[in-house]
């Protein structure tokens, strides 16, 4: 039975000694292999050598191919496993005092090979078939396979598995409708292509590639994109995000909370409208959202920061002359309420407060003041010029425009005339 990963070994007694590890994992080969009575353990020797000896773990590099032995039998002193659907795992030994840290490995295969090791520290008999002392062969040691593309329904792997190792991943032109859930357990994927492809929705599981930083989704079949996924890991992972040529009217309202994006493509979509909190993506520097069905902009987006915006070819309508009061007079126990918990930054949720509650809360406007308006305010439009919050900015038509229609929100009437009075 082997197992291929990264190891390090770190010798318990280096800190006292004033001494440290390096630090750094080699490419190695773990063996589980069965003694014989004329095998002589290299490290940690254990047990009477003329009676049957139990299996040891067998360490094999590039350096030493022939390996480094480890007796197993009542010689772990513990597993630290926190970290194995990462591909890490340290087991710590009794004698000699060290800790072998793993990483790297495929889960599964770690998930099964420590498994083994804990049936033999117990002295339990192993079903799986033992290796020999053989020397590893260097082709054990190639580099993991960390790029694949795939261009083609062809060439498609079906019958086995995606290289564990795998941090940039291309399928494109391969007729996918849905994502295939094998590309799911590649914990190392920092890059994942599914563009030219029919898939029509997202598993909430892509949020658990908790190193993903690209994701490409270019001209597929795609109407929404989930809350579920805008409140995952993607939160602090995701980098890029291309949905270009989909069929996308919306954006939740949690699609804010993606803080890290720094390059967000929604081309030729059927957008209706942008995300109310836009303005909270403040690493955004660039944003392409060409032809689509935007009527105007939300006030937030004023606070973007871009180096490149393209909006040309959306349906922008011309601002309104009157403006739409809703104003309430005294404010309602709700509205009260709802500006007390915003401004106040109290922590809130459906497992708090009823689920509608917590929707309200979310798509609060705010006033050109700060103040948080809910179901009391008066709706404005304005034009901004889009230069002041992009560099390059691609003219919004064909007449060299580059202002755009923005909805604005006040708390008052006074909040109203005092931004009227500026524009003038």
């Amino acid at each position: 039975m082997k197992l291929h990963c990264e190891v390090e070994v770190v010798s318990r007694h280096l800190p006292a000694l004033g001494m440290r590890n390096r630090g750094k994992g080699v490419r190695a080969v773990l063996s589980l292999c069965q003694q014989t009575p004329r095998s002589q353990p290299r490290a940690g020797a254990r047990g009477d050598r003329g009676g049957p000896q139990p299996p040891c773990l067998l360490i094999s590099t590039l350096k030493d191919k022939r390996g480094t032995r480890y007796e197993l039998k009542e010689n772990i002193e513990q597993f630290f496993t926190k970290f194995m659907d990462e591909g890490k795992a340290t087991v710590r030994l009794k004698e000699p005092p060290v800790d072998i840290c793993l990483s790297k490995a495929n889960s599964s295969s770690l998930r099964s090979f420590l498994s083994a090791v804990r049936l033999a520290h117990r002295g339990c008999d192993i079903e799986v078939p033992l290796s020999t002392f053989t020397p590893v062969k260097t082709s054990e040691f190639e580099k993991l396979k960390t790029k694949m593309v795939i261009t083609s329904k062809k060439d498609y792997p079906l019958s086995k598995n995606f290289p564990y190792s795998l941090e940039h991943l291309q399928t494109s032109y391969c007729g996918l409708v849905r994502i295939d859930m094998r590309m799911l357990c590649l914990r190392n994927l920092r890059k994942l292509d599914l563009s030219h492809n029919h898939i029509k929705k997202l598993p909430a599981t892509v949020g658990d590639l908790i190193h993903l930083q690209e994701l490409n989704l270019n001209d597929n079949h795609l109407e929404s994109f989930s809350v579920a996924l805008c409140q995952s890991t993607l939160q602090t992972s995701l980098r890029s995000l291309d949905l270009s040529k989909n069929k996308i009217k919306a954006l939740p309202v949690q699609f804010c909370h993606l803080r890290e994006l720094t390059d967000l493509k929604l081309d030729d979509n059927e957008l209706i409208r942008f995300p109310f909190k836009m303005g909270q993506l403040t690493k955004l520097r660039f944003l392409s959202a060409a032809r689509n069905k935007l009527p105007f902009l939300p006030s937030e987006f004023k606070n973007l920061s871009l180096e490149y915006l393209d909006l040309f070819g959306n349906t922008f309508e011309q601002p309104k002359v009157l403006p739409l009061i809703m104003l309430q007079t005294p404010l309602t126990l709700l509205e009260s309420s709802a500006q007390a918990v915003l401004c106040n930054r109290i922590p809130y949720g459906s497992h708090i407060i009823p689920f509608h509650l917590c929707q309200d809360l979310d798509t609060a406007k705010t006033c050109v003041c700060g103040r948080i308006c809910l179901n009391s305010f008066i709706q404005g439009t304005t034009t901004m010029n889009l230069h002041s919050v992009a560099h390059t900015v691609v003219l919004v038509d064909n007449m060299g425009g580059t202002e755009a229609p923005v909805i604005s929100y006040f708390c008052s009437l006074a909040c109203y005339v005092n931004s009227c009075d500026m524009l003038k």
